[in-house]
C-alpha cells in the first residue's frame, strides 16, 4: 500500500505532466489563438528548456543537486514517453489456428528511436555518474566569495566561472590520473552525441526558406580568397584553416555558415534540383562532386576541432521547420547532453590547468634554488681559496723561511726578541713588513732597472 504523501505526489506528478502535454500541444501557446509553434519544435524547445533549468548553473565539479536530478529524470522521462509512439509497419510471421503460417505487418517504434534513445538514455545517466564521482575527492576546491583567492579573475572570457584551487605542489599522481580517466570517458560521451546529433540534423530536409536566401553559386558564398584554396589542385584543409581568422566564435561561424551554404549549393546543383542560375561550361559535375568533399572535409574538421561553438543557419533553420517530432526528440536531447559534456570537460580542463601551473612554480622555483652538490662543491671551492690565500699570507710573513735562511744568511735573535716585545706590547698596531737584508755586492737586474727608471715599482713601506 502506498502512503498518503506518495499518493498526493503521484497526483501533483499527474497535474503537472497534463499542464506540460497541454502547452505542447498548442504549440506554447496558452492562448488558444492558433499562434503557437509546431508540435516538433514546441518539443524541442521543451527538453531545451528543462536542460537549461536543471544543468544552467553547473560551474564546479561536483554532483548534481538531488532535487534538481529527480526533476530532470522525472520531466525528461515524460518527454521521451512520446517517442514510444512513432512506429512504423514492419513485416511478422504469424501461426494460424489451424498451423499455417502468414505474414502480416506489425508495429514497432521506429529504428532510428529504437536504436538512439537508449543511446542517449545511457550517456545522459555516464554525465551524471561522472558528476557524482566527483563527490569524494578533497585535493582541489573552489574558492568561495569571502575568500582572498576569489578576488583572482579569469584570464579567458569566461569570467563568471570560478577558478580551481590545487595544492602548492599540485595534484598526487593517483589524482592526476584518475582525472584524466574521467577526462577520457566525457569525452567518448562527447564525440557519440556530437555523431548522433550530426546524423540526425542531415537525415532533416532543408528548408526552402534557407534555400531561398542563398547565394547564386559557391564562389559567391565563400569568396575568392577561400574558393581559390579549395579549388587548387593540391588541397591541404589544415592550410585553409590555418589561413582563416578564428579567433573568436563569431568568427567560426561565420566561416561554418559559409562552408555549408557551398556544400547545399553544390549538391543542389548535381541533383539538378536549382534551375535559377547555373555553373557555366567552365565547371563540371565531377568537379563539383570534388569540391563538395572537399568542404565537408572542412567542416568535419571544424566540428571537431571547436565542439561548443553555436549551431549555424543551416542548423537553426532545420530545427525551426522541422515537422517531424523523432527528429525533433532525438535532436535536441543529443544537443543538451553535447553541451552538458562539454561543460564538464572545460571544468576538468581547468582544474588540469591549474594543476600544471602549480607544477611549473614549483619547477620554476627548484631550478632557482641550488641543489646541495653545487652548495657543497661551492664551500669546498670556498675553502680551497682560503687555504691557498693563507698559505700565501704565510710565505710572506717574518716567521716563514726566506731565502736567506736557507742561504744561512740569519737575522740577529736579539733584534728578532725585541720585534716579539713590541707586538705584544702594541696588539692593536699592525706589525709592518720588514724589508729584508739586501747585500751590497748583489747586481741589479735588466727588469729592475726599468722599474726604477719608468717609476713602474711599487713604493716601499715607510720605516
Amino acid at each position: 500500500m502506498e502512503s498518503d504523501d506518495e499518493i498526493e505526489k503521484l497526483k501533483s506528478d499527474m497535474e503537472s505532466m497534463k499542464e506540460k502535454f497541454g502547452k505542447l500541444l498548442l504549440g506554447e501557446d496558452m492562448s488558444g489563438g492558433g499562434k503557437g509553434v509546431s508540435s516538433a519544435l514546441a518539443l524541442s524547445n521543451a527538453i531545451t528548456n528543462l536542460a537549461a533549468s536543471a544543468f544552467g548553473e553547473m560551474k564546479k565539479l561536483e554532483p548534481m543537486h538531488p532535487e534538481k536530478r529527480s526533476r530532470w529524470r522525472k520531466e525528461i522521462d515524460w518527454l521521451l514517453s512520446v517517442t514510444d509512439h512513432i512506429v512504423e509497419f514492419v513485416p511478422s510471421k504469424q501461426k494460424a489456428k489451424d498451423g499455417s503460417a502468414m505474414e502480416i505487418m506489425v508495429t514497432r517504434q521506429r529504428n532510428d528511436l529504437r536504436m538512439n534513445v537508449p543511446a542517449l538514455r545511457k550517456l545522459d545517466g555516464m554525465l551524471l555518474d561522472c558528476l557524482d564521482n566527483f563527490k569524494d575527492q578533497n585535493e582541489f576546491y573552489y574558492a568561495s566569495k569571502t575568500d582572498d583567492d576569489s578576488k583572482e579573475k579569469r584570464k579567458d572570457d569566461k569570467w563568471w566561472l570560478p577558478i580551481p584551487k590545487v595544492p602548492p605542489n599540485g595534484l598526487s599522481e593517483s589524482t592526476r590520473k584518475w582525472l584524466q580517466y574521467q577526462k577520457d570517458s566525457v569525452n567518448q560521451v562527447l564525440k557519440a552525441a556530437m555523431a548522433i546529433n550530426a546524423q540526425v540534423l542531415a537525415e532533416m530536409e532543408i528548408p526552402e526558406n534557407y534555400i531561398d536566401a542563398l547565394p547564386k553559386n559557391g564562389r559567391a558564398s565563400l569568396g575568392d580568397g577561400i574558393y581559390k584554396s579549395i579549388t587548387e589542385d593540391f588541397f591541404d584543409p589544415d592550410c585553409l584553416l590555418s589561413s582563416q581568422d578564428l579567433s573568436s566564435e563569431h568568427k567560426i561561424l561565420d566561416f561554418k555558415n559559409k562552408i555549408e551554404a557551398s556544400i547545399v549549393i553544390w549538391r543542389r546543383k548535381m541533383n539538378a534540383k536549382d534551375s535559377k542560375s547555373s555553373w557555366g561550361s567552365g565547371v563540371s559535375a565531377e568537379k563539383r562532386e570534388v569540391l563538395e568533399d572537399r568542404a565537408e572535409t572542412i567542416l568535419l574538421i571544424l566540428k571537431h576541432r571547436f565542439p561548443g561553438i553555436p549551431q549555424s543557419d543551416l542548423d537553426i533553420c532545420k530545427i525551426q521547420y522541422n515537422r517531424d517530432v523523432g527528429h525533433a526528440v532525438l535532436e535536441s536531447y543529443s544537443r543538451v547532453i553535447e553541451s552538458l559534456a562539454f561543460n564538464v570537460l572545460s571544468r576538468i580542463d581547468d582544474v588540469i590547468q591549474a594543476d600544471c601551473n602549480a607544477r611549473e612554480s614549483v619547477s620554476d622555483q627548484r631550478k632557482n634554488t641550488p641543489k646541495e652538490g653545487s652548495v657543497a662543491k661551492i664551500v669546498l671551492q670556498r675553502l680551497s681559496h682560503t687555504k691557498d690565500d693563507e698559505s700565501m699570507n704565510s710565505a710572506t710573513t717574518p716567521s716563514s723561511k726566506t731565502l736567506l735562511d736557507f742561504m744561512g744568511w740569519n737575522i740577529d735573535q736579539s733584534e728578532t726578541e725585541a720585534n716579539k716585545d713590541v707586538q705584544q706590547d702594541e696588539p692593536e698596531v699592525k706589525q709592518l713588513s720588514k724589508s729584508p737584508n739586501i747585500n751590497p755586492n748583489r747586481k741589479v737586474s735588466y727588469i729592475e732597472r726599468l722599474e726604477n727608471l719608468g717609476g713602474l715599482k711599487s713604493p716601499r713601506a715607510r720605516h
